[in-house]
């Protein structure tokens, strides 16, 4: 099973639309966004032949974001624990989601050791850590004036028939 992983797209209709068409292409089965659409319309490119799930970010004030996302998917307000299907029938990828505001959050998620893989944004820095069989994955976001922020925007894929951080591809964008 191939997730497509996004983050951080703060209203940018071509960003969003360059991160559809590239899970499209790529034939991704389910998309997970870590928060920060920030309006209900840029939420709508993602109703898409795909499963959607969708994390509250701390910059997505309009609460008609919630709706938007549960007319075509799965909105799981601050944090979601997903299972996806693995590489092999009885096996299942166990990923949390959370927009990445609190460190402590995320460093929690990791080192608990109840998930494969943990999915957050917010720092607008792509980057993938294994620690303690657990593997930690932002898909970037939109470039911003921040130090350590990505300088284009990126997404990222995680194969579920694969494990470890060599399950996950970033992808930078044209937006």
């Amino acid at each position: 099973m191939l997730i497509g992983i996004v983050s951080d797209t703060h209203d940018d209709l071509t960003a969003v639309e360059a991160a559809v068409s590239l899970f499209e292409r790529e034939g991704v089965d389910a998309v997970v966004h870590c928060g920060d659409f920030v309006a209900p319309f840029s939420v709508t490119p993602f109703d898409a032949d795909f499963d959607f799930h969708a994390v509250r970010g701390n910059n997505d004030g309009e609460w008609a974001v919630e709706s938007t996302v549960e007319a075509f998917g799965e909105y799981h307000g601050e944090a979601a624990a997903l299972s996806f299907e693995g590489g092999r029938a009885a096996d299942a990828v166990d990923v949390a989601v959370t927009h990445g505001t609190s460190d402590l959050v995320v460093d929690a998620l990791v080192d608990c050791g109840d998930y494969d893989y943990v999915l957050h944004g917010h720092t607008h820095a792509h980057g993938v850590e294994a620690r303690g069989g657990t593997v930690r994955v932002n898909p970037g976001g939109l470039p911003i004036p921040v130090d350590g922020a990505d300088d284009a925007f990126r997404v990222a894929t995680l194969e579920t028939a694969e494990s470890g951080a060599d399950a996950v591809t970033h992808y930078v964008l044209d937006d």
